[in-house]
């Protein structure tokens, strides 16, 4: 593929597409790869538009492969969370335009509420902001289909989801207070930075342990990590970083990745915690501590 081929110009958008779809990197890079090996068999010329081609192939793939993903993740042990895509470095691919806005681990959380194509308009509209008449093209429907389908999955998202508008810097600032009241054992401090109804859900995948139902309360949520500090002390080490593109946090016991940590907050108190434990989801992040 040379620079200038439309999939390796699109890929930021077609990675974008997938991952969000499917909500783990390997199935997304799966997606592409198929797709690719789909448009190296293609002649370009003969395509009105390289790029609906391209994004109707990401599309309509990623619809199959969530279709049979479906009995995997209903057999899933606990609560199913996203693999978390966590930047380091500002130059990775996660950090192009394409992936930015719409990305949050609790939105791609009540994404999989919805089913299937579903999703895909949901997205393509409200996401990549497709006209109607290209997403119908794309899935393969008629324009009132995906218009009643985007409208159905609006409502459910809307319903599902907790979503405020905080600038990013005073979410780094309230984390930079919650990750140092962690690491110390601060259990007042802890405490003090969780709402009245705050909720942790965590994802262990049933290799490690994990909670069978979400964590309630800024006491039960700050006794676990107040219990973690009293057991291991020093041994538990906390680091900033961007997580689906927003300020989370790692941590590390006894320098290798225990959790990575993205979090809902209302600009004062946070108000949901999504612990992504699993260690298969854990394999794209820097196993021992970050010097």
């Amino acid at each position: 593929m040379t620079t200038n081929d439309p999939f390796t110009t699109l890929r930021p958008r077609l990675f974008g597409i997938a991952y969000r779809m499917l909500g783990v990197r390997a199935d997304a890079e799966d997606v592409l790869q198929d797709a690719w090996l789909r448009w190296s068999r293609t002649d370009a010329s003969t395509l009105q538009s390289a790029e609906a081609w391209l994004v109707t192939i990401v599309t309509r793939l990623s619809i199959d492969r969530l279709r049979a993903l479906k009995a995997e993740r209903e057999a899933y042990v606990g609560w199913w969370l996203p693999e978390p895509l966590v930047e380091l470095d500002a130059h990775t691919p996660e950090s192009a335009a394409e992936l930015a806005g719409e990305l949050s681990v609790a939105f791609l959380y009540v994404l999989e509420r919805l089913g299937p194509e579903e999703r895909a308009a949901f997205l393509l509209r409200q996401v990549f902001d497709y006209d109607y008449p290209e997403i119908a093209a794309k899935l393969g429907k008629t324009e009132a289909s995906c218009r009643q389908m985007v409208h159905r999955a609006s409502e459910r998202v809307q319903q599902a989801r907790t979503r405020f508008e905080v600038p990013q810097a005073v979410h780094h600032q309230l984390l930079q207070r919650f990750m140092k009241a962690a690491q110390s054992g601060d259990r007042h401090a802890i405490e003090a930075l969780l709402s009245e109804d705050a909720q942790l859900i965590g994802d262990g995948g049933g290799v490690v342990p994990s909670f069978p139902k979400p964590l309630v309360g800024p006491f039960r949520i700050t006794n676990l990590y107040w219990a973690l500090f009293r057991r291991l002390g020093a041994q538990v080490v906390y680091r900033m970083a961007l997580i689906n593109g927003e300020p989370g946090l790692l941590r590390y016991v006894d320098g290798r990745i225990e959790s990575a940590q993205a979090f809902v907050t209302d600009g004062e108190r946070i108000v949901a915690i999504y612990a992504v434990r699993n260690p298969d989801k854990l394999a794209g992040i820097p196993a021992t501590l970050p010097l």
